[in-house]
């Protein structure tokens, strides 16, 4: 019989030898545990600065190939990784180097998110997508599908979705420690950014575009305009036709621990009303191409909770904040400069700042002494600060390893957060003196249809300009 010490060292061995089996013998989609992870970058500066830094974890894994419209952003990662092929085009950059790649980071503006996380997906590669994970529900659906189809490991760049409180929240809802939730408030100081055009002189006069930007590639999907100076770097994300405004910044941080904890899905409905502008004493005035100032956003969810029928929902922007419930403080409530949430059920409240941070159960005196119970997702080594290497490892391990915010969660989370924007951007359609707009829509999730309001469904889905394709 084998002896005890030779089974162990023949064990060891083994896995040794098994550990570095090269990448190409496991097949696609399978990377040897001891491998670094090959990873592209599309988009190179402003948060892919930090998603670059984070995946790369100086040195345990590689960046082997960067792409970016413009090259003032790129210049920096172009200088650390100059082995690293640098292309303009994303399409070029996987048609010609995609053999060398694992997986991309995808951080553009939001209307290059769905085209490209879906060209990468469709070659296999894994993809870490920053918020919001689409400019549309309509891609938002596509992409869920698709990750699930080529059984690739996916994540969202909503990073407060990897850390402890949001957990910790969610047992608490879970658990029924406040009762019954029967409504939420989430809210957010955002837009902290120029909506749009601020002068004539901004909406009317075109700039020459800069020798170091491709203009034509970084409108990409948009429709055509001329160069102009407030829409990049960071600009763009006031306006229709590349942002998502206030909602598809901050909404995937906030929205997502209500959503996971109370397991929502599809609104049945939505509604909302819009900050504006005045073009003199009675006339408000709208720009078709730019996100409002200030918003509000309610919706209705069926609950799975059999003691409450609907859950109400309502989103305020702009600074706009919730009224006050009774039996809670200003300070207890608002106390997180970047916005937050609040919770009310049955036997009490829980109010939380950005990715449920500082939660606190209310009122204060009725919760002392509360047991916590134990969070029922896995805590993060690393916590938000971990969030892109939970999911370089799980690219490591394959499909089916856990991600924080992979795409069968973030998915459905952003279709949430796009309906307050389809209801926006529907509140302001105009027939004459009218605003047919300004009604309850209400929604279909399954068919991802607005049933009660046609002018609205075009918001869904939009169409793509310059021969871009999902």
């Amino acid at each position: 019989m084998t002896s005890r010490r030779t089974f162990i060292k023949s064990g060891a061995l083994a896995a040794a030898a098994f550990s570095i089996v090269p990448r190409h013998v496991l097949g696609k989609g399978y990377i040897a545990p001891s491998d670094k992870l090959n990873i592209a970058a599309v988009g190179c500066g402003g948060k892919a600065d930090y998603n670059i830094q984070q995946a790369y974890n100086g040195g345990t894994d590689n960046i082997v190939a960067l792409c970016d419209v413009d090259d003032r952003q790129a210049k920096k990662y172009r200088e650390k990784f100059s082995s690293a092929p640098y292309f303009r085009d994303y399409r070029e950059m996987l048609d010609k180097v995609g053999k060398t790649i694992d997986a991309v980071i995808v951080t553009t503006p939001d209307h290059m998110h769905a085209p490209i996380a879906m060209a990468a997906m469709n070659l296999g590669k894994h993809v870490y997508v920053e918020k919001p994970l689409t400019h549309d529900i309509y891609e938002a659906r596509m992409l869920t599908e698709a990750a699930r189809r080529n059984k690739v490991v996916t994540q969202m760049g909503n990073q407060g979705s990897s850390g402890d409180a949001t957990r910790y929240v969610e047992a608490l809802i879970q658990n029924k420690v406040i009762g019954h939730v029967h409504t939420v408030y989430c809210w957010t100081n955002r837009p902290t950014w120029p909506q749009g055009v601020q002068s004539p002189k901004d909406k009317n006069e075109s700039q020459p575009v800069p020798s170091e930007v491709d203009w034509n590639k970084w409108l990409g999907t948009a429709p055509y305009r001329d160069y102009h100076p407030a829409y990049m770097p960071f600009r763009w994300r006031g306006y229709w036709d590349f942002g998502t405004g206030a909602l598809g910044d901050m909404g995937c941080h906030f929205i997502d621990v209500p959503f996971r904890a109370l397991k929502l899905k599809y609104p049945a409905s939505v509604e909302c009303s819009v900050g504006s502008v005045y073009a003199d004493f009675f006339q408000e005035a709208f720009f078709d191409d730019v996100c409002p100032p200030s918003s509000t956003v309610h919706m209705t969810f069926p609950s799975e909770d059999r003691k409450v029928k609907d859950i109400k929902f309502s989103w305020f922007d702009g600074g706009i904040r919730p009224p006050l419930p009774d039996g809670v403080t200003y300070e207890q409530v608002f106390s997180d400069i970047d916005g937050g949430m609040l919770f009310m059920g049955t036997k009490g409240m829980l109010s939380a700042g950005l990715f449920g941070n500082n939660y606190k159960l209310l009122p204060v005196e009725k919760f002392e002494g509360q047991a916590m119970p134990a969070p029922i997702r896995p805590l993060v080594d690393g916590k938000t600060e971990g969030h892109q290497q939970q999911w370089v490892n799980a690219c490591k391990q394959g499909f089916g390893a856990y991600t924080s915010s992979g795409f069968d969660s973030a998915g459905p989370l952003t279709e949430m957060v796009l309906m307050g924007n389809l209801a926006t951007r529907s509140y302001m359609a105009r027939e004459g003196n009218q605003f047919p707009g300004r009604k309850k829509l209400l929604w279909d999730g399954d068919s991802m249809r607005v049933t009660n309001f046609d002018y609205a469904n075009q918001f869904v889905k939009r169409t793509y300009a310059n021969g871009y394709t999902l």
